[in-house]
């Protein structure tokens, strides 16, 4: 069993209200071996939503703020624990994410420019899944 974003599952969940569709991820919920989450929406932001990107603050820490500047680092952190919450009761130690989200990027996320550079990094809810022994995949790279 594994947990996996939402938009790629087919549910319209993105920022913009599309999707990342993807027929094998499709598949694995059909067939009841995947559980869709959006941490995201579970954080509480809406569909559609203004576009975030994680940015460190002067103090080095990390911050999720969106395009038009407002910060949405609690609803981030809010939305990885509810995700952890389900993986835990399901018993899942295997997520697949969407790559590149502030959320569910495993290994590159944008650089927080609204530019579209990718640097190295974690989206919000990977690192905390990986922090609590789930093992994170992206849509290209899991088993």
């Amino acid at each position: 069993m594994y947990i996996v974003s939402a938009c790629l599952a087919g549910i319209k969940c993105r920022y913009d209200g599309k999707d990342n569709g993807d027929e094998k991820i499709i598949q694995l919920v059909k067939e009841g071996k995947a559980i869709p989450v959006c941490p995201e929406v579970f954080g509480g932001l809406p569909i559609p939503r203004v576009p975030c990107e994680i940015v460190l603050d002067d103090k080095g820490n990390i911050k999720v703020i969106n395009k038009e500047g407002a910060d949405c680092t609690e609803n981030f952190k809010e939305g990885a624990k509810k995700t952890l919450v389900i993986a835990e009761i399901l018993g899942v130690d295997t997520a697949i994410l969407k790559s590149k989200s502030p959320s569910c990027g495993c290994g590159k996320i944008y650089d927080g420019t609204f530019s579209g550079k990718l640097v190295e990094g974690d989206g919000v809810a990977a690192k905390f899944l990986t922090e609590n022994g789930i093992k994170v995949y992206n849509e290209d790279n899991y088993k």
